[in-house]
């Protein structure tokens, strides 16, 4: 999720051409409701650590927020590969996945993560799973973490875009941000005539330009698909759907207290103290204060921290792993 969609006057980045590497192995698992999630594994296979889970793998598992893709977070998931498996997947009607026309909400994030963990532990073998999920995904996780149990050795949890309890001075302009986002995404360009238009949008876009260089053209291409009939590109998360899920958003929806979820968890953050701060960022500042679990913000970061600084988004993250005694 992108908090600020206020246009500023564009950089020019510099050019840099990022593109996934090709994965070590790609499958399909299926839903209970025939929609299909696309895996895709890369990174190392030959870890043989022990986690709570059984024997095997060091493992990460890697999605993204609502509208984008996982591909995009190359920049940060890229850092993971020499040191862990890392698989990488979209959330139904993202990314490589097909389109389906079922249940497109939070709830169904959960089922399906709850699959698609017990799959690829079955296909690949039982190991260390991490979680580093960021925004939608984040919030999917906090929801299956609450309804289903804890499936993971650590779960890292980047920005997740939760209003705080209705008492907090913040909670307004976070619901209303919401609010703001369903409106921004309904309205938004489906067709395109070539990535490059979108890569410009999202480089103008004051929330985006600090992603580090080729990140704009790649998450471009990630959230797009080319029609041939038509020749064009479109989003791939339809405009509806992305707006339905800004929407879902509220705060009892979700179990604030990561820290009953059964294992180490944490938030890892956009910086509350910049002068114009993602709302996010103060949501997240005023839950860790009301309930005191595990948290940090990444200085000088909005909501697309890992985009902005993955190398400290991976520091937070391997220094957390150290402290909670997690084998990887």
């Amino acid at each position: 999720m992108s908090i600020d969609c206020t246009p500023s006057p564009p950089t020019v980045p510099p050019v840099v051409a990022l593109e996934p590497p090709e994965p070590l192995e790609t499958f399909d698992l299926m839903m209970d409701d025939g929609a299909v999630i696309r895996v895709r594994r890369h990174g190392r296979a030959d870890a043989s650590q022990t986690g709570a889970s059984g024997a095997g793998i060091s493992r990460v598992f890697v999605s993204h927020g609502n509208g984008f893709a996982t591909d995009g977070y190359l920049p940060f998931w890229g850092l993971l590969l020499d040191r862990f498996e890392v698989i990488v997947f979209d959330q139904r009607n993202h990314g490589v996945n097909p389109l389906h026309a079922g249940a497109h909400d939070f709830p169904r994030f959960a089922r399906d993560l709850e699959a698609i963990v017990a799959s690829v532990d079955q296909r690949l073998g039982a190991g260390t799973n991490i979680g580093a999920f960021h925004s939608l995904s984040a919030l999917a996780a906090m929801m299956h973490a609450a309804d289903f149990g804890w499936r993971w050795d650590a779960l890292f949890l980047f920005d997740p875009p939760l209003p705080p309890p209705p008492k907090h001075e913040v909670y307004e302009a976070a619901a209303a941000t919401q609010r703001k986002l369903a409106a921004w995404a309904t309205a938004r360009q489906v067709r395109f005539d070539d990535p490059g238009e979108l890569a410009e949008i999202f480089t103008a876009t004051r929330a985006n330009r600090s992603w580090v260089p080729g990140s704009h053209d790649l998450m471009a291409r990630s959230v797009l698909r080319y029609h041939e009939a038509f020749g064009e590109w479109r989003l791939v998360c339809r405009p509806e759907r992305e707006a339905a899920v800004y929407l879902e958003v509220t705060p009892t929806r979700f179990e604030y207290r990561i820290d009953t979820y059964g294992g180490p968890a944490k938030m890892i953050c956009g910086d509350p103290n910049l002068p114009s701060p993602a709302v996010t960022a103060l949501s997240n500042a005023a839950l860790e204060a009301e309930f005191g679990y595990p948290y940090e913000f990444v200085p000088d970061t909005g909501h697309l921290l890992q985009l902005e600084k993955p190398e400290a988004c991976i520091d937070v993250m391997i220094r957390f792993l150290e402290e909670s005694g997690v084998p990887f």
